[in-house]
């Protein structure tokens, strides 16, 4: 899957238009979990700007876990990977309402391929039982199965663009 998305490389527009209608259908989220893209995940910036009256918040790594902080203030941080600046309000889990989550791969039934280090899955097993979990990829990253493992948490809806 990796190598897919370098040879093909998709643009991130059909996915966020597919994102920004699910979000309209979802008017009570107030506090949504995003990201900030590696290679190969979409891009969510143009769904992010059209959507002023949600409270945006953003991963940060620390140690084996997640942190959500608000603001749009990004560095780079571990791996690489956009994350929060120093200072950034942290944002207790049960306080968001919908996570948006990248992956490798999804199947129909919500599975979800991480990039295998589990930082997501940890989280979302901590986040509350009525918190919408959205996975979000291209049209390729759809899979048959993803193979789950116990530990696994499943995506309540995938969009594919």
């Amino acid at each position: 899957m990796r190598r897919l998305l370098r040879e093909r490389q998709p643009a991130s527009d059909q996915a966020c238009a597919a994102l920004q209608t699910w979000l309209l259908a979802h008017p009570a989220l107030r506090t949504v979990a995003v990201y900030s893209p590696l290679p190969g995940e979409v891009d969510l910036s143009p769904t992010l700007l059209r959507r002023a009256e949600t409270r945006w918040v953003f991963p940060k790594i620390r140690g084996a876990d997640l942190t959500f902080h608000s603001g749009l203030d990004l560095v780079a941080g571990a791996f690489g990977i956009l994350e929060p600046a120093a200072g950034s309000p942290e944002v207790e889990l049960a306080e968001i309402d919908a996570f948006i989550c990248p992956g490798l791969a999804f199947d129909p039934r919500g599975g979800r391929l991480g990039r295998g280090r589990g930082f997501y899955d940890r989280m979302l097993a901590k986040a509350r039982p009525d918190a919408l979990k959205l996975g979000i990829c291209f049209e390729i990253q759809l899979v048959t199965d993803t193979f789950p493992e116990p530990h696994d948490v499943r995506m309540d809806h995938v969009i594919a663009g």
